[in-house]
């Protein structure tokens, strides 16, 4: 036998009046909901890679867990259409894409600093 709303010692609770809950921007899992995602440092890099330019994204903030890093690195490659990798706190992006990475670590809610446009 369930029990009827008269039974239910919230029966007579009402939400009128309460402040809005949280809103759900990025989703429930998104780390901007976790963490404060600091800055992080563009360089372009071109040595010991047979000429080719790689852009690296540095300087993440120490508090941030190594998960965290490599999310961000597959969503700048996704973006990019390129390879990379995660290494060290680093991520190592293949191309000299530097307005997608920038615009893709923004949306993330990183500040993003080094190479300009």
């Amino acid at each position: 036998m369930s029990p009827t709303p008269e039974d239910s010692p919230f029966g007579g609770l009402s939400s009128s009046g309460l402040p809005p809950g949280p809103s759900a921007k990025g989703g429930p899992d998104s780390p901007q909901n976790r963490w404060k995602m600091g800055k992080v440092t563009l360089q372009r890099e071109t040595a010991h890679r047979g000429g080719k330019t790689v852009i690296v994204i540095k300087d993440f903030a120490s508090h941030l867990p190594a998960t965290v890093i490599e999310q961000i690195g597959k969503r700048v490659r996704a973006a990019c259409g390129c390879g990379g990798t995660v290494k060290d706190r680093r991520i190592e992006i293949q191309g000299d894409q530097v307005d997608r990475i920038r615009k893709v670590l923004e949306a993330e809610g990183l500040e993003v600093g080094g190479i300009k446009k």
